[in-house]
């Protein structure tokens, strides 16, 4: 499969819980797909149609740290500014907050457009991962051609959710899928299988369900290879349907 893949990297980023708004903002281990669909329509300079386009990625960090800002909730007012004849329409109190960051991150994005090459070559807007003053800058971009492999090795990043009975470890977590900006941005969730460790495929303890069927992994050929095995890409999309390796 051609492909494109591109390498971000960038001093700091978070990737907030959306149903998180006072005290405290955890942050998703890695990129929800939203936040991909938003970091290419950056590149592009429009919000592109996402039938048909698939993507997986490898996300890596150098730790996390805490951070401490604030928000100001606003609401309607009446009467003046202080010491004005201006009206005064909304005020607000200063609310301090705790966000979880990650450190030196770097995404190795894959995408099967390689006809965006240079869109990120010379991306519209300023590059950015999670939120806008988290800049990023492309140290890499190229097309390659991935390869299909009867083994491979997954590590920091997402699967999708039905690879949890494969993988047998992971963390199942509830992420924003996609925002429908034609209807307000409505929200689409999905659930996915997040793991960080390395986790090799088939399982290399042996273990076997009835269901479990041999399958070939796309694979980057080029990634660091680990006893016969290469990076395992899972590929998915920004469409309900669309979940595949």
């Amino acid at each position: 499969m051609r492909v494109l893949k591109v390498v971000a990297e960038g001093l700091t980023t978070s990737f907030r819980y959306p149903l998180f708004m006072l005290q405290v903002h955890p942050t998703f281990l890695m990129p929800p797909p939203a936040t991909i669909y938003g970091h290419i329509s950056s590149a592009l300079g429009e919000w592109f149609d996402p039938e048909g386009v698939r993507f997986a990625y490898h996300f890596h960090h150098d730790g996390t740290v805490r951070d401490i800002e604030h928000v100001i909730v606003l609401s309607a007012s009446t009467g003046k500014l202080k010491g004005t004849d201006y009206p005064k329409v909304l005020e607000g109190n200063v609310n301090p907050f705790e966000r979880d960051m990650f450190f030196r991150p770097r995404l190795t994005l894959y995408v099967n457009r390689p006809e965006w090459e240079s869109a990120f070559r010379s991306p519209r807007y300023a590059v950015a991962l999670g939120r806008s003053q988290d800049l990023f800058t492309y140290t890499s971009i190229e097309v390659v051609e991935l390869e299909q492999a009867e083994c491979a090795y997954f590590e920091n990043t997402i699967l999708p959710h039905e690879m949890a009975i494969e993988v047998q470890r992971g963390l199942a977590v509830l992420m924003p899928r996609f925002l429908d900006y034609a209807h307000n941005r409505r929200p689409h969730f999905q659930q996915y299988l997040v793991v960080t460790d390395r986790v090799r495929l088939p399982n290399e303890e042996g273990r076997r369900f009835a269901q479990e069927q041999q399958r070939l992994y796309w694979v980057d050929p080029a990634s660091e290879e680990d006893d016969g095995a290469h990076l395992g890409l899972a590929f998915h999309g920004f469409l309900e349907e669309a979940h595949a390796t």
